[in-house]
């Protein structure tokens, strides 16, 4: 099924919710009905069923969002006159504008002329009837000023310096709510215009009732009326750019192919309208933004899916445990590495998923302010997406942390697709990795695109990330925080044991391989083993010093054989520091480390691959497990 078809299911599998105002967080969306659209409103005005003026004040700023009835042009105009049906700015609305600002009154005329014909139609709502009766009077201006929300200047003229919640005096837009006066409180009936199903559905059957000629939808392969002005504000509120467009007809859209704009496409009025609403609406509930570009995924049966881009640890967190499952078999057993609540947690989300179902991706981007691209599109049956995003956070299992607030989380698994863009490309800001720079953002754009196919159909990961992740992680000194080094040190592990797994099917995990003979991985370990020998021997004040160990690990990485004599003789006064005990506990760990080595690989002085990063932090860890359970004997004794 072609993504236009499931957004058509999308939107009328989803029909309940449609013209119901949702929050995200903080964010308002909606599905829109067909032929409305959505605006922000800066002036709420309430007047009674006879078209009464009553109050008038500043919209709530946490209810600003504003759905309201579009004609064909009027939802896609931008410099143009063509008036909304209802609701619009004060230059449409008021007939004293032209009395308090310079003004020709056309954009008036063409507004109040278009709304004397909805209310003559048999489709008319009592709600338009009192807007019309109340905007005949020409005093909209004059109330708005005697209710102090518009101010004039000297001249007795709306004031271009003031503005209402950010918006020019002048361009501030007017929703309205009508008071009934004997209204059954029975009836559930709501006064705000932009809230009323009924008010929707008349302008839904007026726009239905024009006479227009029905032409082949050729996405839908359906006959009804055909539109060749589309919707935007796709990607957000605030976003010009269309998916669908046919206004160039200068240069070189559809020239040179076809003789006019109906050969190379038409789209019906309604499908347009339903692909559009469902976009926006799925966009807003659960997109995922990477700078401009805006990537959605949904589940066709409208189940609950595992979010792609996300770690390990959210995954398992945002899961809904069934009833079934019993506090004993989902609460932590106490061990970080254990990844069986991961596995658990998708094994939770298969069992509701059928043959029938599909998960569906689409990413949108715009080159241009004015024109929309879709970047990305990818359609899976729900059960291998399951198993795709198994494979990824498996092939990628390593252990990281993360920080919420003050509280330290380590998890067993993979990190998030911003986290990867922020690591690789990032740099230090306010304690933390960030891409700061503004066209730099268009990284996290980048990334999410090379990762997409990797996530999704299991391809190969980008060998320049390796190779970046393995550059960045051996320049312990270019990082402040030493938390941020580690988080791309674990970063490169995880992607050098995915990239060992498939270019050379070898089978890396973070548990201390004790027999590997590989030079890379042993010369890991040793740098791991001295760096622990020093840190060992640091007072509290002394955390933040930086080891030999870092300090020559870049050109530990380049001329291991030749860096490791350095560091080796560097070590020595350290390691006497140590108690006695202790001094031969390493000793005797460099030695077995020292045996595992062919002397001829020992002796090798040439670039050392991410192999030795595995090395490094698998005896690293290792050894701060040993140290965990030592105190913990402790504190048993």
């Amino acid at each position: 099924m072609s993504w236009v078809n499931e957004l058509i299911d999308l939107y009328e599998i989803n029909s309940d919710k449609i013209g119901v105002i949702e929050y995200r967080g903080e964010m308002p969306y909606v599905l829109l009905p067909p032929f409305h659209t959505t605006v922000t409103a800066q002036i709420t005005v309430t007047i009674d069923q006879d078209g009464n003026f009553m109050n008038a004040e500043p919209v709530d700023l946490n209810d600003k969002l504003t759905i309201i009835p579009v004609t064909e042009k009027s939802g896609s105009r931008t410099a143009g006159k063509e008036p909304h049906p209802l609701c619009d700015n004060l230059r449409y609305l008021a007939g004293d504008y032209t009395q308090y600002y310079k003004d020709d009154g056309i954009c008036h005329e063409l507004y109040i002329s278009q709304l004397k014909e909805w209310v003559e139609s048999e489709y008319c709502h009592e709600k338009v009837r009192a807007i019309y009766l109340y905007l005949k009077k020409n005093t909209l201006i004059s109330d708005l000023v005697d209710k102090k929300i518009i101010k004039l200047d000297e001249q007795n003229q709306i004031d271009d310096k003031e503005n209402i919640q950010g918006i020019v005096q002048t361009k501030a837009f007017v929703r309205f709510i009508i008071r009934s006066s004997n209204s059954d409180l029975f009836e559930l009936k709501t006064d705000e215009c932009w809230k009323d199903r009924t008010l929707q559905d008349c302008y839904i059957n007026y726009v239905r009732s024009w006479e227009k000629e029905k032409g082949l939808c050729y996405l839908t392969g359906n006959m009804e009326a055909i539109s060749y002005l589309h919707s935007k504000k796709i990607r957000n509120e605030g976003d010009g750019a269309k998916l669908i467009s046919s206004n160039d007809s200068q240069n070189f859209t559809y020239r040179g192919r076809f003789v006019s704009k109906e050969e190379a496409f038409a789209v019906g009025n309604e499908t347009s309208q339903k692909i559009h609403n469902a976009l926006k609406w799925i966009i807003r509930k659960q997109g995922t933004f990477f700078d401009t570009l805006a990537v959605v995924t949904w589940e066709s049966n409208r189940l609950c899916m595992p979010r792609w881009n996300v770690d390990t640890e959210m995954i398992t967190s945002e899961y809904a445990w069934d009833d079934e499952e019993t506090e004993e078999e989902i609460v932590s057993d106490g061990n970080a590495v254990t990844a069986e609540k991961f596995y658990r947690a998708l094994r939770g989300y298969g069992k509701k998923v059928d043959n029938t179902s599909a998960m569906i991706l689409l990413g949108f981007d715009a080159a241009t302010p004015g024109r929309l691209s879709m970047v990305e599109e990818m359609t899976l049956d729900s059960a291998r997406y399951l198993e795709n995003i198994k494979k990824w956070h498996e092939s990628c299992n390593w252990i990281h942390e993360k920080w919420k607030g003050k509280e330290r989380i380590e998890f067993s698994g993979m990190v998030g697709v911003k986290d990867v863009a922020e690591i690789l490309f990032g740099i230090e800001s306010k304690g933390g990795l960030a891409i700061a720079d503004a066209n730099g953002k268009k990284m996290y754009a980048e990334v999410a695109r090379r990762l997409i196919p990797c996530i999704w159909n299991g391809t190969e990961i980008p060998y320049d990330y390796v190779n970046r992740a393995v550059l960045k992680a051996s320049n312990p000194l270019t990082y402040k925080d030493r938390k941020n080094w580690e988080r791309v040190l674990t970063l490169a592990c995880s992607l050098v044991k995915k990239d060992r797994k498939e270019r050379k099917k070898e089978e890396w995990n973070v548990a201390l391989d004790k027999n590997q003979k590989d030079r890379n991985y042993l010369y890991g370990r040793l740098l791991a083993v001295v760096d622990r020998i020093e840190y060992r021997t640091y007072d509290d004040g002394d955390k933040a010093r930086v080891t030999n160990a870092k300090r020559y690990m870049s050109t530990f990485s380049q001329r291991p054989f030749e860096t490791w004599k350095v560091i080796e003789e560097n070590i020595q006064p350290y390691m006497n520091k140590l108690g006695i005990a202790e001094r031969r506990f390493y000793e005797n760990l460099l030695n077995d480390i020292y045996e595992l080595f062919e002397v001829d690989s020992f002796k090798d002085n040439k670039k050392l691959d991410g192999l030795y990063l595995l090395g490094f932090h698998s005896q690293a860890y290792d050894l701060k497990l040993k140290k965990e359970d030592s105190q913990e004997k402790e504190e048993e004794e």
